[in-house]
């Protein structure tokens, strides 16, 4: 029993290993994510007060986006070791560039609740700036 727990934790040590370079774009793109979350629920709240409805926070919304920061993990880290392991040779640079995309949407949401809740033609602006920024870029690509 003891060979196999030294074999286990061995191995998780080998794959964090592995994976420490692409924390950063990991934890970066989980910032976002939470930030887009927290101000969704105020924005939520903000119009629910607005129309004098109550408001009630939903877990199976909030389960949502835990599984779509897992899933944006999980392709992060694979972007990266196709990057890294496969296509080192291409330096394609996926992994940055889907970080950059999802960072970018949450972005766009992010500004679009500021709009929501401040009610600022500020946040409005930028939210159709960056949504006509991200529109060209992936029209670029």
């Amino acid at each position: 029993m003891e060979i196999l727990c030294k074999l286990f934790s061995g191995l998780l040590a080998a794959i964090a290993a592995l994976l420490c370079p692409v924390a950063t774009l990991v934890g970066v793109a989980s910032l976002f994510i939470l930030i887009d979350f927290i101000t969704g629920i105020a924005a939520s709240h903000t119009v629910a007060r607005r129309e004098g409805r109550k408001w009630w926070f939903e877990s199976r919304r909030a389960w949502r986006t835990v599984a779509k920061a897992g899933f944006v993990a999980i392709s992060i880290v694979m972007m990266w070791l196709i990057d890294h392991h496969l296509l080192e040779f291409m330096h394609l640079n996926l992994a940055n560039i889907f970080t950059g995309f999802v960072c970018g949407v949450e972005l766009w949401s992010f500004l679009e609740n500021a709009a929501t809740i401040s009610r600022s033609p500020l946040f409005e602006w930028m939210g159709r700036w960056v949504k006509r920024r991200i529109g060209e870029e992936v029209a670029d690509e």
